[in-house]
Order: C-alpha cells, then structure tokens, then sequence
C-alpha cells in the first residue's frame, strides 16, 4: 500500500507528513546536487510554521532523499547505492556498480570466540578467532561499518595479512584456496551504537540495516561469520525472488 493509499484512508495526516510528501514529489528525478526550498520559503509557501518544516526535511534527510548542510543549505541527495543479495564481496558489488571502493580498517586481532560466534564457525566457545573491522566506502563516502569472524586454526595469520586495500574474499582465495561458494544472511532494521554512526558520520537517529552472514566453502565447512551495519539512508539491498513449486 504507498502512502497516498493511506492518505485517502485517513484525512488527519500530521502537517508535516504533507510537507513531506509535497517535498518527495518537488526532488523526485531532479538533479544530485539540486538547491531544495528553504525552511522559510516552505513555511510561507506552506502557512505552517518552520518547525513542522523543519521536521518535514529531517524526514526526509533520514530517508536519504535529501542533505541538510549547516551552513550552505538543502540539496538533493545523491541516489542511493543497490546492493544485491548475493555472495559476492562488497569490492565486487562496488566495482560491478562503477563505483570506488575503499576499506579504513579499524582493527583486526585474535580473541576468543563468543558462543553464538563459536556456534556460526563449528567452534568450541573461547575457541580463538581472528576479528576484523572495517569501515567501508563507496566513492569516499562511509557506507557500512563491518566485523568480521574468522577460525584462526585455520588461517592463522590472516590478522597480518589484511590491509585497507586488500579484499577479503579475494585474500582467502589468493592464500588459502578457499572460495565462499554458499551461505545464509539475515537482514533487519537497527539504530546504530554511538561508536558506528561517529565511525560512519550519520545521526544518531539514522535508520540502518544490519546484515549478518554466515557462508561455507564447497565442502561444507565454515568459513566465516560477518556482522555489518549499512546506513539506511545510503544504501538499499535487492533480490530476485520466484515463485517456488
């Protein structure tokens, strides 16, 4: 059901949610960039007051359709980056898309498992693992913020070996011949902790997707466990879907 479904259900929409969808429609397939009217000018144009506008572009600028830049103004955002539901890396994603990829690693250490890790990676729980996070990018701009799980038995130095420009998945080719052939992933709507949304320059009240994936090589055997935050206001996933038999 889209939103004007719901406006002809109920005539007591709040003011702003008018504003708001008068903005979607006014930036729909302009120009990345593209000055949006001012909080005054809205405001006049409106009879509402500057407030309900200004709640009406907060929207908005959380949906990722509009930026909101202190001092400068109101501009048309960038269209959001599609990722597929794949299992693919996300420098492949990226490249496939014509964008530049770039990786700001944060950390990467050996620790012990916890249990539900431990669980995704056949390990005892305290087994050893190595732990990776990463920052991602997209043309300079933060995208995601990701850890990732590793059984370090079986590749122990892979802590020495990760850089900012090094690709995972084409690393645990390269020096160990293990290729992700399958796997699960879950998706769900989160607000990010303090440390990701500083680590990935958004609000604290900007939606974002966490993803969690566990894929196995062609053997069966485990391979690793990744937990990521991509921002909600960046990024949208997409799938094909059949109808099963």
């Amino acid at each position: 059901m889209s939103d004007q479904d719901l406006d002809r259900k109920d005539d007591s929409v709040p003011k702003h949610y008018e504003v708001r969808q008068w903005l979607r429609q006014h930036v729909e397939g302009l120009p990345p960039g593209t000055p949006v009217p001012s909080e005054r000018s809205l405001s006049e144009q409106f009879n509402f007051s500057r407030t309900t506008v200004r709640q009406a572009l907060h929207d908005l600028a959380v949906e990722g359709r509009i930026v909101r830049m202190q001092g400068r103004g109101t501009f048309v955002a960038n269209p959001k980056v599609t990722q597929g539901l794949q299992l693919t890396s996300y420098t492949e994603d990226m490249l496939a898309q014509g964008m530049r990829p770039g990786t700001r690693l944060i950390d990467a250490t050996v620790t012990e498992a916890e249990p539900d890790v431990a669980a995704q990676l056949a390990l005892e729980a305290g087994s050893p693992v190595a732990r990776i996070e990463r920052v991602r990018f997209a043309n300079g701009e933060p995208m995601a913020v990701e850890t990732v799980y590793l059984d370090h038995g079986r590749f122990p130095d892979i802590v020495d070996k990760l850089t900012d420009d090094s690709s995972l998945y084409a690393l645990l080719e390269s020096e160990y011949g293990v290729i992700p052939t399958e796997g699960e992933e879950t998706i769900e709507t989160v607000l990010a902790s303090p440390v990701a949304w500083r680590l990935l320059g958004t609000e604290a009240t900007t939606p974002m997707l966490a993803l969690t994936r566990a894929t196995r090589d062609s053997e069966g055997r485990p391979i690793e466990y990744v937990r990521s935050l991509y921002r909600g206001d960046r990024f949208r996933l997409s799938t094909s879907i059949t109808r099963p038999d």
